[in-house]
């Protein structure tokens, strides 16, 4: 038996349909599917969900994370943590697989042995319906540096504690994990000897960045800093992580209680104040729901506050909201990812609104 866990949000469902297609098809049928979808908006869920229903072998779970930013380890975890053992692979919703893909990879399981896959990569120009099972030796190949498609032992992952939740939006959490497996002394292979992975083209999410704030929740430079934290662990040697808890995903009910709670901390984006919030107020809650919300000051850019620069007079120092945005994201994704929380960007992008259980 293989389990194939998708981590997924908000992405396109022909792609995904895709997919599923292609396990449809399998050769072995000893396989299920655990579909995560980690905070997709209300309508596509319900199209997404619909989708899944149509295939006997998927399981969809929804989760209540909308507003939370994206976390691919958090996903996975919440479905390895509750497997007892076997084996499972990560996929992609992006990933055709040859319809030998099961039957091989279940042939190919060792107890302490995790493999990953070599995949062929379409091209924008090419049409899914038109490709052959013969010519997914013929794309451009992926190397033994891309390690996001593998199939782990249950128990490997479990003694490790899963990936690493720090990474949050766009990380290095397939890399680092196959460190840490290395790093715990079990054994890592890659398979090259034939393609049965195709990897449907699309543009690259990370080009979607930007330096404005923007309601899909980012932070400015977060690769960069993902990638330096995973350089730490390499040199680091770690192996078993998420010493607190892992897996343990925002429930409903919580969400449904952050979303109703009121408005209790009113902030503009003068630096001192945000400032005092994230390094004083925020560490010393304890027992209750704080919802706060930023707004710009109306002071800021005023007559009176020009008047005051031109005559040396002292003001107040602000933070632009995107600035702020990225400095509570961090806070949040680095100190308080295992408290109930939410955060949402302004419709009119002037404000920010955080919410969280401590």
């Amino acid at each position: 038996m293989l389990n194939l866990i998708y981590p997924y949000r908000n992405r396109d469902l022909q792609r995904l349909k895709n997919s599923f297609e292609s396990l449809a098809r399998q050769t072995s049928k000893e396989f299920k599917v655990f579909f995560i979808d980690y905070g997709s908006d209300p309508k596509t869920a319900e199209k997404v969900k619909k989708l899944c229903a149509a295939y006997s072998f998927i399981s969809y779970q929804y989760c209540f994370t909308q507003f939370q930013p994206w976390n691919k380890s958090r996903a996975l975890n919440s479905v390895i943590k509750t497997l007892e053992s076997g084996f499972c692979f990560v996929a992609d919703v992006d990933i055709i697989f040859h319809s030998t893909f099961v039957e091989k990879a279940i042939s190919l399981q060792e107890t302490d042995k995790s493999l990953y896959f070599q995949v062929g990569f379409t091209s924008e120009k090419d049409k899914i319906r038109d490709i052959s099972e013969n010519r997914f030796h013929q794309y451009r190949k992926s190397t033994a540096e891309a390690t996001g498609l593998t199939m782990f032992p249950v128990e490997v992952l479990k003694k490790l504690r899963g990936f690493d939740e720090f990474y949050h939006f766009w990380g290095a959490e397939d890399t680092d994990m196959h460190a840490r497996i290395k790093n715990a002394g079990f054994q890592l292979e890659y398979f090259d000897k034939e393609v049965l992975l195709l990897h449907q083209w699309h543009k690259s999410y990370r080009a979607s960045e930007t330096q404005k704030l923007s309601r899909r929740l980012q932070v400015q430079g977060i690769v960069q800093i993902n990638h330096q934290y995973l350089k730490l662990a390499i040199q680091q040697k770690k192996t078993i992580i998420n010493q607190n808890s892992w897996g343990n995903i925002l429930s409903k009910a919580d969400f449904l209680q952050l979303e109703a709670q009121p408005v209790n901390l009113k902030l503009t984006n003068e630096k001192a104040k945000i400032q005092a919030f994230l390094y004083g107020e925020l560490p010393g809650l304890e027992n209750q729901i704080l919802k706060l919300r930023i707004e710009k000051s109306t002071f800021e850019g005023s007559g009176k506050f020009r008047l005051k620069k031109i005559f040396g007079k002292k003001v107040p120092e602000y933070y632009s909201l995107k600035e702020i945005n990225d400095l509570l994201l961090l806070q949040v994704i680095s100190f308080y990812r295992d408290k109930p929380y939410i955060y949402k960007i302004g419709a009119d992008f002037k404000s920010i609104e955080f919410a969280i259980k401590c």
